[in-house]
């Protein structure tokens, strides 16, 4: 398991496919609002001129000197669904996220969110 204090100082570092092809840069760390473990990343993607961030599921990710190796494909996690560099993931849309990736969305008892940004 990635230690959340860990993934943080790789901010800006690479994020790579199974096969080592580069997705895009590691933005931000969102972590399981129930367990306080890191759960996904957004990945900064697109032309320098029109940046996006995508989302990408952390489990059975591997560090690498300079890389985080996430365990999807380039192509399914540039579809993923993606927010603005300069935006906020509404609690709305956390689901479709869970569901792009065929993942369980179980948000809290009344409603409260699954991810928090760390």
């Amino acid at each position: 398991m990635i230690e959340v204090g860990d993934i943080r100082e790789w901010r800006t570092h690479d994020v790579v496919d199974p096969d080592g092809h580069k997705i895009g840069s590691l933005e931000a760390i969102y972590v399981d609002t129930r367990s306080d473990e890191p759960a996904m990343a957004t990945v900064q993607v697109g032309l320098p001129t029109r940046h996006r961030l995508v989302f990408v599921p952390l489990g059975k990710a591997i560090v690498g000197p300079g890389y985080v190796k996430v365990a999807y494909p380039k192509n399914l996690v540039k579809d993923s669904p993606a927010i603005g560099t300069d935006d906020v993931l509404p609690a709305e849309d956390e689901e479709a996220i869970f569901r792009h990736y065929g993942l369980p969305y179980q948000p809290g008892a009344d409603g409260e969110r699954q991810l928090a940004r760390r």
